[in-house]
């Protein structure tokens, strides 16, 4: 496991606002698109829950549905995750994959419109806090120096984890620490807390004096894992969302299969990001895949959904990622499928929308 930890981006961490890059942004008073034509770029990172996309491409399934919609994809990877977001948010690319957390705080909060097009997973199980020692219990944290990813879902993790034992933030003390640093950090006598990821998570929880206290599966459906694309690039090329959709499920349909060709395509993806196909399948064992998008549309469609959003956005304003204007939590408005919104329906710049969604479930891409 230790050689995938190396060569992981500085992954799923939430910058706040990216501000250099959307000042800039802002600055034009318009995006420059990297959509030409029929011609669309997505950027994707190194992640369980997002290697599909690369076999996707590399086994010529993008390029399958692109051609059947007339068009062209180009799948690119690229090795900082939130750089991924800031290029996409600066119109590098017409999609990128991210987290819900990072969706709104970086491209929503910066003033562009996007929509979540693919619910792919949620981490369950792939985020934990673990202690050191003598801590057995969620309790045993108080006072004690947290290490992990300031900003990020680590962080989301970790105050909901603090929630759900009537703690919080002033409870503890968290020391930022990177995700390429944080199990050599572990090691030290001076680090008795982490939260992070898997596979850091995995390697962590490893040690013998390592004890998990929380995970991400006891909040079920809260860090989700997406592909965002460009609202209006969506509106303007319906196809784009479509090609993307039905590549992503043939995708899923393949990988899920407990057959030679199943195991083939992930023993691939597994290879692409550093590790083998148990490794791989381990991360994908406390990884929620929606494997048929019949799956994915219902968690879409679900009133659980708006209010994880809402919990994501108040921790998001507590801790200044919408924004130095953002007044309240509601600053960046929120849609969802049905008519809801959250948020200022004014400012509507993040929108799940499981449309396209629906049309693969019912077989009609």
């Amino acid at each position: 496991m230790r050689a995938l930890s190396l060569r992981l981006p500085l992954n799923r961490l939430a910058a706040a606002v990216a501000l250099l890059v959307l000042v800039a942004v802002q600055s034009l008073g318009g995006l420059a698109h990297a959509a030409e034509g029929n011609k669309f770029r997505v950027a994707w990172t190194i992640y369980a829950g997002w290697m599909p996309w690369d076999y996707a491409a590399k086994a010529g399934i993008v390029k399958k549905w692109a051609d059947k919609y007339g068009i062209e994809i180009e799948v690119v990877q690229l090795n900082d995750y939130v750089e991924s977001i800031n290029q996409y948010t600066a119109g590098a690319f017409d999609g990128c994959v991210m987290t819900n957390m990072d969706a709104l705080t970086i491209p929503a909060a910066g003033g562009v419109d996007s929509t979540a097009l693919i619910v792919g997973d949620f981490s369950n199980g792939n985020d934990g806090v673990v202690l050191k020692g003598k801590g057995k219990a969620l309790r045993d944290i108080k006072g004690q120096k947290v290490n992990l990813v300031e900003l990020s879902v680590s962080h989301y993790l970790l105050a909901r984890a603090l929630e759900s034992a009537g703690m919080s933030e002033k409870d503890i003390t968290t020391v930022n620490t990177s995700d390429a640093d944080i199990v050599a950090a572990w090691a030290t006598p001076q680090v008795s807390a982490v939260v992070t990821w898997n596979p850091l998570l995995a390697e962590i929880k490893g040690q013998p004096d390592a004890v998990e206290v929380f995970d991400s599966s006891k909040v079920p459906g809260e860090i989700i894992d997406l592909m965002v694309v460009n609202s209006a690039t969506l509106a303007r090329q319906p196809a784009l969302g479509k090609a993307l959709v039905g590549a992503w499920f043939e995708t899923m349909a393949l990988m899920s299969r407990d057959d030679e060709a199943g195991r083939k395509a992930r023993a691939a993806m597994a290879e692409a990001s550093g590790t083998d196909l148990k490794g791989y399948d381990a991360q994908l064992a406390t990884t929620r895949m929606f494997y048929a998008p019949a799956e994915a549309v219902a968690f879409a469609t679900s009133p659980e959904l708006p209010q994880t959003m809402q919990r994501v956005a108040a921790f998001s304003f507590a801790h200044g990622l919408l924004g130095e204007g953002a007044k309240s939590a509601e600053a960046v408005g929120m849609a969802f499928p049905g008519g809801r919104t959250l948020g200022d329906a004014g400012n509507v710049k993040l929108r799940f929308d499981a449309a396209t969604m629906a049309l693969a479930a019912d077989g009609k891409l």
